[in-house]
């Protein structure tokens, strides 16, 4: 068996790295990610590349994953918990299951990203949206508020996904700013006025079709497509609800250290790498179109700016999934 030098010598520097980085930190971390999977494997191999301590994913939706948390309970291998909404972090915050972060990571990320017990943080954002047919509707006919969908007359004409976790994160904020009574007769007479779609890209393809004139979607659904095919947005055009509308809600994908996880500090490293300026940055750059939410940070400058949409002040740790399922299932959408 012939050795070369230069192998010898790559041999020797991975031997080095791999002798500089303690132990534990060596067997990794296990993320229980939601959120979208290519930019947390992303954030993982930016992560794994500065500091040498490697990281598994497991992939599911945010409920799906939240649910399975707290079934795990203590014996949960996961070390770090990412979502895309929030509710499925109350979920499993509620079930006593997170570690509080050090203040020091909390520092990175403005209040309003962020609950106030401090159990957990905002990684990223993204923004209620109404995507409508622009040849269909100009804008002295779109609604002024979320609300008006609720009006007969927009029966038939517009959609959403209600089924997933993005929609019942809206709804969420809905009962938050608007009430249990309000939130009911909304979500009743949705089930009069919508089209049910399986999944936002779904519901605005169902726009860009004309199968419907409008669809309450998230905001990067229409970026991402518009920076490739436009497929499923050639005649789609978003309207902001602005004005502190429940419409205008900006939620919050959260990242939070498990109670039970066996590897605290190279967790707690991964979240203060994530919402630190090099993983903001991967925000920033690359194709996901979420808001950037760490002190400072930049958000694709495609975006309308996060201070111009005029999101209403909602604490995401009062974000109450169970009543948002109990009134959606009354209302006959689950």
């Amino acid at each position: 068996m012939k050795f070369s030098f230069a192998g010898a010598a790559a041999l020797a520097i991975l031997t080095l790295s791999a002798a500089a980085v303690p132990a534990r930190a060596q067997e990794g971390i296990t993320v229980y990610n939601a959120q979208h999977e290519a930019l947390t494997q992303a954030w993982a191999d930016a992560f794994t590349k500065d500091t040498g301590i490697p990281v598994t994913m497991r992939q599911g939706g945010d409920l799906e994953i939240g649910n399975q948390i707290v079934q795990e309970g203590a014996n949960s291998p996961a070390d770090v918990f990412l979502t895309e909404n929030s509710p499925a972090m109350v979920l499993v915050d509620n079930a006593g299951l997170l570690e509080p972060l050090p203040q020091d990571i909390l520092d990175q990320v403005p209040e309003q990203f962020r609950p106030a017990n401090g159990h957990w943080t905002g990684i990223a954002a993204r923004s209620t949206v109404f995507a409508y047919d622009q040849t269909r509707l100009d804008e002295t006919d779109l609604p002024k508020s979320i609300m008006d969908l609720a009006d007969p007359a927009w029966k038939g004409r517009w959609a959403a996904s209600p089924a997933g976790a993005d929609f019942q994160a809206i709804v969420a904020a809905m009962l938050a700013l608007e009430g249990e009574e309000a939130t009911s007769a909304w979500l009743k007479a949705m089930k009069e006025n919508a089209h049910a779609y399986r999944g936002n890209r779904a519901a605005m393809a169902g726009v860009n079709n004309g199968e419907v004139e409008g669809a309450v979607i998230y905001h990067y659904y229409w970026f991402g497509d518009q920076a490739n095919t436009k497929e499923s947005s050639g005649n789609v055009a978003l309207h902001y609800f602005k004005n502190q509308d429940p419409g205008a809600f900006v939620s919050t994908s959260g990242g939070a250290v498990l109670a039970s996880s066996k590897h605290k500090d190279e967790a707690e490293q991964f979240i203060k790498w994530v919402t630190g300026p090099k993983g903001q940055a991967i925000l920033r750059d690359g194709t996901s179109f979420e808001y950037a939410v760490g002190v400072g940070a930049q958000s694709n400058p495609a975006l309308v700016p996060l201070a111009e949409l005029d999101a209403p002040k909602i604490d995401a740790s009062t974000l109450d999934n169970a009543k948002v399922t109990e009134l959606m299932t009354a209302a006959g959408l689950l």
